[in-house]
């Protein structure tokens, strides 16, 4: 089996450690460099074209969003996954946005890592648990009526499911598997749905449904 290949970028070298450590224990994962700042870090994704760039967002010299804009000009292929300490969703927007792939909370980093890495690798958005139930959902319960305000009751049974399903977290292949159809059909769900919710990219659907996941119920 073809492994995927990673690099690390973070300036903390006992936690680049820790995720070495976590990731070398997946027989799918070969990490094929480490860098300490933003400037090694771009370069050697540069030589290495690596399948996932693990990238700390806050790093000397290049933060790991500077890193996401200068792949994207340079239209490099490199799936990026972000490690920050901020539960915020305008930092959130502002990653996904710059075009990365996971925004992965430090404090969940060591479990999470792998599952991580897996999903940007196969073209899944990855995003922490802890930061989907917190920023993401806002501070209060919107109002009842929000749900014909938001256009959610356009939305068939099976699409309002798959809806709840992408605010848990689920990739297309879960998803897929859980409606027992096949990812294409679950691709056509979610072009349903942003097409009723008049919602653009896939991001935008993401970010939707986390913030409005009490609605979904």
């Amino acid at each position: 089996m073809e492994k995927t290949t990673v690099i690390i970028a973070d300036d903390h070298p006992i936690f680049r450690k820790g995720l070495r450590d976590v990731i070398d224990g997946s027989a799918r994962f070969e990490i094929v460099g480490e860098a300490d700042d933003g400037t090694a870090a771009l370069e050697m994704i540069r030589a290495q074209r690596p399948d996932v760039a693990v990238l700390d967002i806050e790093m000397p010299q290049l933060s790991g969003v500077d890193i996401v804009r200068a792949l994207r000009a340079e239209r490099i292929g490199v799936a990026v996954l972000i490690l920050t300490m901020y539960d915020d969703a305008d930092l959130f927007n502002e990653v996904m946005d710059a075009g990365a792939k996971g925004y992965v909370l430090k404090d969940s980093a060591i479990l999470e890592i792998v599952r991580g890495i897996a999903a940007v690798a196969r073209g899944e958005m990855f995003v922490s648990a802890a930061m989907t139930s917190t920023a993401l959902r806002g501070k209060s319960e919107p109002p009842t009526d929000q749900r014909t305000r938001l256009g959610l009751h356009l939305l068939t049974p099976t699409e309002k499911r798959v809806l709840r399903l992408i605010a848990e977290e689920s990739s297309t292949r879960e998803i897929s598997e859980v409606l027992n159809v096949s990812p294409r059909t679950v691709d056509n769900h979610r072009s349903h749905i942003c097409s009723k919710l008049k919602i653009t990219g896939v991001y935008a659907l993401i970010r939707f449904a986390a913030k409005h996941r009490a609605l979904l119920d």
